[in-house]
């Protein structure tokens, strides 16, 4: 009995693609790339705050997606990406990827100070117990979470989603210079500078004996009548990004864009940072801005959708075939 024909051997199955409520606009995005519809799914919440999912249709033996940002509201959304992943394993899904562009507590990476969690660790071995054999993610907030799981994962950089970008807007840019907002992120600050041919420069942050203002701001570099590009992995309540804008205009630089991957905006970040003089917001889709913070930055933010790239890795992983030659790795 003959075996029909097949481009490539399907290890796990279709692709079958999940959305929880956190990212509807990118799952729909990476659904059109791939062209297959997403998957039918009841997300039901009780009076009593108890979630419950409902599959459609049957998974067995299907190569399962759930695509699934873990931004505000956190805990809805995590335990809705845990919930999902476990209703697929009890369907005898064939292999389950959690698709989190956006990891929550990636800064409780460590135990800085006694009697504190690594919640980071703990969030990793959740969605391991729930049911799910890989995962996806972009820029963990420290190298180190990768180690927290014991599946395989692809931890992909927004940077390759940024860089056809910032190279358009180079030739426009004033002896530019790279600057990073803290000395935690100058490692990945070079990538930026080398792409940009370009120095870097650095905001160190030194503690003083100052109780009113703690946080004494110097810059290692030269930013005099240069334009800025200040790069960042996430922007938070934005009170690193608003000291470093301010003390490069103290010093004397020129136009501000500000880049980073994970627009996490809590609180009145959206506000701090419409008001500050920058040019420009480059960002990605990563976390989805609500249309009542996208509207205060006006026609200065430029979203960059990580959409079709994560569709093209979904793919790669279905297919077997390698995701790090995407990116010439």
């Amino acid at each position: 009995m003959s075996m029909p024909h097949m481009q490539h051997d399907l290890l796990y199955g279709n692709i079958k693609l999940f959305a929880g409520t956190a990212s509807p606009d990118l799952a729909g995005e990476i659904a059109k790339y791939l062209n297959t519809p997403l998957c039918g799914r009841d997300i039901v919440e009780f009076p009593n705050e108890n979630l419950f999912v409902r599959l459609h249709a049957s998974v067995r033996g299907q190569d399962c997606y759930v695509i699934q940002s873990t931004t505000t509201p956190v805990h809805r959304n995590l335990m809705e990406l845990l919930i999902l992943i476990q209703t697929l394993k009890l369907d005898s899904a064939g292999r389950i990827t959690a698709v989190v562009p956006y990891l929550c507590y990636g800064r409780s990476d460590k135990k800085d100070k006694p009697r504190v969690p690594i919640t980071a660790r703990l969030v990793a071995d959740m969605i391991q117990i729930a049911g799910a054999d890989r995962y996806m993610t972009y820029d963990l907030h420290a190298g180190q979470i990768q180690g927290f799981f014991s599946i395989p994962g692809d931890v992909l950089r927004g940077f390759h989603i940024l860089k056809d970008y910032l190279i358009q807007l180079a030739p426009s840019l004033n002896n530019p210079v790279v600057v990073t907002a803290d000395l935690g992120f100058a490692k990945k600050g070079r990538v930026y500078a080398d792409l940009m041919q370009t120095s870097l420069a650095f905001i160190e942050k030194r503690r003083t004996a100052d109780i009113s203002n703690p946080n004494a701001l110097t810059i290692i570099g030269d930013v005099k009548d240069r334009d800025i590009l200040l790069v960042d992995d996430e922007v938070n309540t934005g009170g690193s990004m608003v000291h470093a804008v301010e003390i490069l205009k103290q010093h004397g630089a020129k136009d501000i864009y500000m880049v980073f991957v994970h627009p996490v905006l809590s609180l009145n970040a959206a506000d701090r940072l419409a008001d500050l003089p920058v040019k420009q917001f480059i960002t990605t889709n990563t976390i989805p801005i609500p249309q009542e913070k996208a509207i205060k930055f006006g026609d200065r933010l430029k979203v960059i959708s990580i959409g079709e790239m994560l569709g093209e890795v979904i793919k790669r992983a279905n297919e077997g075939s390698s995701v790090g030659e995407m990116f010439n790795e």
